[in-house]
């Protein structure tokens, strides 16, 4: 695969569960997958909560499985009548549910006969699915179309993820990029933004942000920077910061953070 092609693709987070959108649970999956792309110099291009109702899991997959991007799903993997991410990619890709040998391998080493009849069915996968190992707890999930379908439990589907990574990406990794700004004081974004357009025209590869903020004071502050690979952000911050001194704006320091 080329770099180009690497660069191009896209990786999306799809966690799955009522209990996530009625706040019954807090999501944990999003900050344990960025800290697994960040030091590969990679990163989520959109990320997604849904609940367990199947069909518009079914459209959501169908629009996820069409787009080509690489999707980590999260939850709803389970064998209870509520559970039903895997009947939903089956029938978004159009394929049957059929039981997969490894994945019923592994829960009745993990089970035994009490792998029977409940368990088995979370061996039960669409058709042509690869397995994900799970160290936690044997109970495995599955890979389809570049979709990896993991539990919700994140002491599980970390160590899923980062498998995932290091088995079918481990050539995407890239110069982990670096984020550089600084925090203006009493700035107003308006007055920026012909600068902003200027500066993304001049810098494609760099991501600048603007992110405003009101103290409980009243006070305004505008933390604006880029991110970036660490030469071309460096460069791309030089000239913000000519930019502050010439306008003689009042401006507050921000620590170096990799991204």
């Amino acid at each position: 695969m080329t770099k180009e092609t690497q660069q191009q693709t896209r990786f999306g987070l799809l966690v799955i569960g009522d209990e996530i959108l009625s706040s019954k649970r807090q999501d944990r999956h999003l900050a344990n997958l960025n800290a697994l792309l960040k030091p590969r110099g990679l990163a989520l291009s959109w990320f997604k909560v849904l609940g367990d109702e199947a069909g518009l899991l079914v459209d959501s997959l169908k629009q996820s499985f069409a787009s080509g991007d690489v999707v980590f799903c999260c939850g709803g993997i389970g064998a209870t009548p509520d559970d039903r991410t895997r009947q939903s990619a089956a029938q978004a890709l159009g394929l049957p549910l059929v039981r997969h040998p490894e994945a019923l391998a592994e829960l009745e080493a993990k089970f035994g006969e009490e792998a029977y009849p409940n368990r088995a069915k979370m061996a039960d996968f669409p058709a042509g699915a690869a397995i994900i190992p799970n160290f936690f707890n044997r109970v495995a999930g599955f890979s389809i179309q570049q979709h990896y379908f993991m539990p919700g439990f994140p002491q599980m589907t970390q160590p899923m993820m980062e498998w995932v990574l290091n088995t079918y990406y481990a050539d995407f990794n890239q110069t982990p990029r670096i984020e550089l700004a600084v925090k203006l004081v009493n700035g107003a974004e308006s007055a920026w933004v012909d600068f902003m357009e200027d500066f993304e025209r001049q810098f494609p590869d760099l991501r600048l942000f603007s992110l405003p903020h009101i103290a409980p004071d009243g006070q305004r502050f505008i933390e604006l920077g880029v991110e970036g690979e660490p030469d071309l952000a460096q460069t791309g911050m030089n000239l913000i910061m000519q930019e502050i001194q010439k306008r003689n704006q009042a401006w507050l320091p921000l620590t170096v953070q990799s991204v």
